[in-house]
């Protein structure tokens, strides 16, 4: 395995130990929740334009002397750049358009123009295009358009003007700011950095291959697994998925649905008028019930589907345990405008509110009426509204989507409160196996036994520790006893003589290097056909020669897996040059397979095999 600095550093982030959550108080008006947020991507988007695009903007302005740009977007936020790529928010208002600038003609009807200082001849024009003119609007020279379409988008909103350089000009429109160094010859955008992503909702959040996706004004976006330059138009699939059960509870209900949830016999739908309707015989019969605002999310699990909660636009929440029969106000102290998603898990009575002011937690009985908790607000997100929130399936992770500033991950704050083992590869509820990586939330974990055996804590904080399973280990449970700064806990696990999981980061991207460089694969650093690369793994299970828990593999000569391993690229098994402990690490596992010399350009499905058991699935992109 190649090995130096940089790979050990991008080892660290498989590791993730969370600073705790601070404990909810039992009355009263919260200070707030921490959490230690990651933004997933960056707020660009790839429209297939002369650069990266973002959200809309209105209005764009050069400072007098031409060093600073200044953009507005629709919301009324301005934001300063003064190198022309970082940008940071600005409390400063648009100058007064120059309406006395006249031109011979227009390009187009209802184009804004604009005057180059010193240069009275010279005039810019802003339409569904950009255009420019040396001779006062005699003639006018098209600096956008482009086949059927513009380089930079159509429907521009603004065009600014260097007072210093003629030639330098901005445009807003609606995929963000753009500026041309040549009068207009060519273009580069300058929304890598502006934080414009125009994210309404959450459409899916990283599983197997699949990226979070978001739904946005330019329609449904991806941020796939190994991506590292922008957010990609997806295939629609989530969003489409969505407005089609829409439209089924509208016909089923006779209301607008603007929110629904389904499981099994049992429906929910919420409409723009203010109902609240359930069914719990597929839709034949329903109850309905008054929310007071528009519905704009339901939570609830679908092991349980009966019990579910509700959001309103107004900031209201609702709970049911009874199917929809009625409907208990869980508000409280709340106290925002305006809400716009929903999350929550059942079993450790987390409710989560995306808001106009941010992201707010609070515990209920999810399964028994009881009174209303206080709730607190979830720190250390960008300031400005949360337009969704979700849960993953295991409801570890926690996901936020920050109106211009994209999406956020962290541990859920509430597994503080609610201790789960799960694998350190991918955060998910896994068995056990001999020399297994687990990761332990909610607590700093003193002391582990699994019956007479000592299990290394290899790193632990308030909010996490983790764990490795002795490769001693036999049976078909794991009963784990942990000391805890809350006291003793006793855990039972499943225990299999594998379990295999490909480590991966919070958006999806796995931990697969390029057997000679040892780059990290992703979009921009693809396996190329007939090349080797080293997936690293955990749970393979026991190995040969015998070798200590705890104890970093060697650098030579590591213990080899002793169970069969099988990788498989969209199905086909590849083959496999070893399997290995990792040199240098702790509980990761090294396998080392060779691509197929012929292979189609782009992504595929890549998983694990060892025992009749099978990995998470990963995103691998291949180059012929």
């Amino acid at each position: 395995m190649y090995r130096d600095a940089t790979i050990r550093e991008r080892a660290l982030w498989i590791l993730p130990l969370m600073a705790s959550a601070m404990a909810m108080p039992a009355m009263g008006q919260p200070a707030g929740v921490s959490a230690g947020w990651r933004r997933i991507g960056n707020t660009a988007i790839d429209l297939s334009l002369a650069a990266e695009a973002t959200g809309p903007v209105d209005r764009v302005w050069y400072s007098p002397d031409g060093g600073r740009l200044y953009a507005r977007t629709p919301s009324g936020r301005v934001f300063v750049t003064a190198d022309f790529e970082t940008w940071k928010e600005a409390p400063a208002a648009p100058p007064e358009a120059d309406e006395r600038v006249v031109a011979n003609q227009l390009p187009e009807a209802g184009v804004r123009l604009r005057r180059a200082d010193g240069q009275p001849v010279r005039l810019y024009a802003a339409g569904r295009f950009a255009y420019r003119s040396d001779d006062g609007g005699r003639s006018w020279r098209n600096l956008t358009e482009h086949a059927d379409g513009a380089v930079i988008g159509e429907g521009l909103s603004d065009l600014a003007v260097s007072p210093q350089d003629p030639d330098q000009i901005a445009v807003a429109g609606p995929f963000g700011v753009w500026r041309s160094l040549d009068g207009g010859l060519s273009w580069d955008g300058l929304n890598r950095q502006l934080p414009n992503l125009p994210v309404r909702r959450l459409t899916a959040v990283p599983a197997g291959a699949r990226g979070v996706r978001v739904q946005t004004e330019a329609g449904e976006l991806e941020w796939a697994p190994g991506e590292r330059q922008a957010w990609r138009v997806s295939d629609g699939g989530a969003a489409a998925a969505e407005m089609r059960a829409l439209a089924l509870a509208s016909l089923l209900t006779g209301l607008r649905v603007t929110a629904q949830a389904s499981s099994g016999s049992v429906q929910y739908a919420g409409s723009e008028d203010g109902w609240l309707a359930a069914s719990t015989d597929g839709g034949a019969n329903w109850t309905r019930e008054r929310a007071g605002a528009r519905v704009v999310a339901f939570a609830f699990d679908p092991a349980e589907p009966r019990t579910a909660v509700a959001a309103t636009a107004a900031g209201r929440v609702l709970r049911t345990t009874n199917g929809g029969l009625g409907w208990d106000d869980l508000t409280a102290n709340l106290g925002v405008p305006e809400a716009y998603g929903i999350a929550a898990d059942r079993v450790a009575g987390a409710l989560y509110v995306a808001t106009s002011r941010g992201l707010f937690l609070s515990y209920a009985d999810l399964q028994n009426p009881s009174p209303a908790a206080p709730w607190q607000r979830v720190a250390g997100l960008p300031d400005a509204s949360v337009r969704d929130v979700r849960l993953d399936a295991a409801g570890n992770q926690l996901y936020a989507a920050v109106d211009g500033y994209g999406v956020f991950a962290t541990l859920a704050p509430h597994r503080l409160r609610a201790l789960r083992v799960v694998s350190s590869a991918d955060y998910q509820p896994r068995a056990a196996a001999p020399g297994a990586l687990l990761s332990v939330l909610g607590a700093r974990v003193r002391t582990v036994r699994l019956g007479d055996l000592t299990v290394p804590i290899l790193a632990a904080t308030e909010g996490e520790s983790q764990i490795q399973i002795p490769f001693e280990a036999s049976g078909q449970t794991a009963p784990l006893a942990l000391e805890t700064g809350a006291g003793s806990r006793a855990l039972g696990i499943p225990l299999r003589k594998a379990a295999p999981a490909i480590f991966v980061d919070r958006d999806g991207t796995p931990m697969m290097l390029d057997g000679d460089s040892g780059i990290l694969l992703d979009a921009m650093h693809p396996a190329r056909a007939g090349t080797r690369i080293q997936i690293l793994a955990a749970g393979l299970g026991a190995v040969r020669p015998d070798w200590p828990t705890g104890l970093a593999a060697p650098i030579d000569n590591p213990p080899s897996v002793i169970s069969a391993v099988r990788v498989l690229l969209d199905g086909a098994e590849v083959e496999i040059l070893r399997a290995t402990l990792a040199p240098g690490y702790v509980g990761f596992y090294l396998v080392e397979v060779r691509i197929p010399d012929l292979v189609d350009r782009g992504a595929a499905e890549l998983h694990l095999e060892v025992e009749g058991q099978a990995s998470n699935r990963v995103r691998v992109y291949l180059e012929p």
